[in-house]
């Protein structure tokens, strides 16, 4: 094949930088800091350990702090938007009647036209395995057909 392209695995994994500490996880500590250096300078040592402990616990929980696998943050947007946006509705497959227009001496008649079925998660998964190994794994059907004639099953 002339033209092979090399599909990226892994996209959704971070870049580690320093240890386990993410790009993401670094730029977030180093803005917390910058916001305790400024309770330092704005602030009495009371009301600095105060915020200090704020902070601290802000930033760990934005920048270590995994839900469901998700970073923190986006589970915050995705709280926040929850309650912003009215309630998700659902496409329910249903048949559609439609009419076709007939010239003035035909009659006219209802035609019930069925919508797809999606296609089945078993057939998604044996495609994205032959789009992944690109094209070396052919699919089940093939290769039964490849087996019953090496085999000579009919």
């Amino acid at each position: 094949m002339k033209n092979r392209f090399i599909v990226p695995q892994f996209i959704d994994k971070e870049d580690k930088i320093w240890g386990p500490i993410t790009v993401r996880q670094f730029v977030l500590v180093i803005v917390g800091a910058f916001f305790v250096f400024l309770a330092y300078k704005l602030a009495d040592f009371a009301l600095f350990i105060f915020e200090t402990v704020i902070i601290t616990i802000f930033t760990a929980l934005f920048a270590f702090y995994k839900v469901n696998g998700a970073p923190f943050h986006i589970f915050a947007l995705n709280f926040i938007e929850t309650f912003r946006k009215p309630p998700i509705r659902v496409w329910q497959m249903e048949y559609i009647k439609t009419e076709e227009h007939k010239l003035k001496g035909e009659e006219k008649k209802e035609e019930v036209i069925h919508a797809k079925a999606p296609v089945p998660s078993k057939r998604l998964a044996e495609l994205s395995l032959i789009i992944d190994t690109g094209g070396a794994y052919r699919g089940e059907k093939e290769a039964n057909e490849i087996n019953n004639l090496s085999y000579d099953i009919k």
